[in-house]
């Protein structure tokens, strides 16, 4: 019949772009393009390349004259549903009713002044429409699943900070001094009963984040199907329920998930630990003060001997062997061959800046590569990065950017460790066996036309009961 010549046998509708392939059967271009690869033929199951591809303009022309005539699609199944009122066949659908209706319907009085279009355009828009929905759906699992993702990440992220807090935690324990032993045997418990606490809570709120998620993309899973099973429908069963499709189809929501948890951020940040390395290191403030006499010609001291900056001009000082040049570098007046001291170094905003402790036989006359197989235990910030002078460097974990600097010297246990007083947190620790005078170190950076001109300033020793170590 003229249908089923102008039907796609694989579409099962009227012919688009129709063409004859290499064994003289036709189909839609679009249908051989979904379905191309190492094409066999429905019909007759010849393998076919694709660049044999022709034209067929007189099929064509019987499928435009077949679409005027309005002549249904191919037979008509038994039992099909048809109008109720006038038992005739639905083949128009009116767009305020969002319903099918027969060309009588379309004349009647209830229609009359509706927007009535050919049931398969409708059937073709409200595909596009699905796709268009199916479309937005595919994205939002992906993202969700991308979210799912994330979490994951972010909590090993969280975890491994906790882990980094346990350590610094075994770290303070292995230098702490008899005088603080029993404070810290008294929070050891309590320090790790609270880690295990955090410990248990990032696992429930993972696996509460990964329930939630797996539930919404579950529930989004099953609205794709049921969208893309109807794009398959028939027209008139596709459009029949369009709004109750429609409805479930909006009514799928997004879970949004914060990937960052401030609050857990914050409890692990303010661990209680932190703040005892402050206490731990009270009862071992020193007062420094710098030796004038080792100061580089460009340096510039205060009367007091707490502050150094460095000048854009040599000073005419005498040329001893103890005076660095040409290294802008000056050490405390203090040598420790013993014992374990403490002191902090405000640096405020200044862009260049190195500190630590050396040996008091280093290479003064000379430009020398800092590390502690060079009698060198420092650390320094250089174009944006704070760094331990180890070989190679070792990048620092500043959270805060500080503007005091403390450094704990245990000549003991072989152990100079820096500490950001400004956000109370651990920076790192040397390691090392010490021999002879250790000095305190101290370099300002070059003035850079005023960019550094702000001086190092030692903070002076407050009373302990003040509780406070640097104004």
């Amino acid at each position: 019949s003229f249908q089923d010549e102008a039907t796609c046998p694989i579409y099962l509708e009227y012919f688009t772009d129709l063409v004859t392939i290499k064994c003289g059967h036709n189909f839609c271009q679009a249908c051989l393009s979904w379905c191309w690869a190492n094409f066999s033929c429905p019909q007759c199951r010849e393998t076919v390349l694709q660049r044999h591809l022709r034209p067929s303009y007189q099929l064509g022309n019987l499928v435009d004259l077949v679409k005027r005539l309005r002549l249904p699609v191919g037979p008509v199944p038994e039992g099909q549903p048809g109008c109720e009122k006038h038992q005739e066949a639905l083949k128009l659908f009116c767009q305020e009713d969002q319903a099918p209706i027969c060309v009588v319907c379309d004349r009647s009085r209830e229609h009359r002044a509706h927007t009535v279009v050919p049931i398969e355009e409708a059937a073709q828009e409200y595909k596009e429409q699905i796709l268009s929905r199916l479309q937005h759906l595919w994205e939002e699992r992906d993202a969700l699943r991308g979210l799912e993702s994330d979490w994951a990440k972010e909590s090993e992220r969280l975890l491994a900070r906790l882990g980094a807090s346990r350590t610094r935690q075994r770290v303070l324990s292995t230098w702490t001094c008899e005088r603080l032993q029993q404070f810290l045997a008294e929070r050891e418990h309590l320090l790790l009963a609270w880690l295990g606490e955090l410990d248990e809570e990032i696992g429930r709120r993972r696996e509460e984040h990964a329930a939630h998620l797996g539930e919404e993309i579950s529930q989004l899973s099953a609205l794709i199907s049921e969208l893309e099973e109807r794009c398959w429908q028939p027209a008139l069963e596709l459009l029949q329920g369009v709004r109750s499709a429609e409805s479930r189809g909006k009514e799928a929501t997004s879970l949004h998930l914060a990937l960052k948890c401030p609050e857990l951020e914050q409890r692990i940040w303010d661990f209680p630990g932190e703040n005892s390395l402050q206490r731990a290191v009270m009862g071992f403030l020193v007062d420094v003060t710098l030796d004038p006499d080792t100061a580089h010609p460009k340096l510039i001291l205060s009367e007091d001997q707490k502050r150094v900056r460095c000048g854009d001009t040599r000073h005419v000082v005498p040329d001893t062997p103890g005076r660095f040049d040409p290294c802008a570098c000056v050490l405390g007046a203090e040598g420790y061959a013993g014992g374990r001291h403490y002191w902090e170094v405000e640096v405020g905003d200044k862009p260049r800046w190195t500190l630590g402790v050396c040996r008091e036989s280093v290479n003064r006359k000379e430009s020398v590569t800092l590390s502690p197989e060079d009698g060198h235990w420092a650390v320094w910030l250089r174009n944006g990065e704070y760094e331990a002078l180890t070989c190679p460097f070792t990048p620092l974990p500043v959270s805060a950017r500080p503007s005091q600097v403390g450094i704990f010297l245990d000549y003991e246990a072989g152990e100079v460790l820096f500490y950001n007083a400004t956000d109370k947190s651990y920076l790192f620790t040397f390691t090392d066996s010490f021999s002879g005078t250790l000095r305190p170190y101290f370099y300002p950076g070059h003035n850079a036309q005023g960019r550094n001109a702000a001086p190092l300033t030692i903070c002076p020793v407050l009373g302990e009961a003040e509780g406070i170590l640097c104004p």
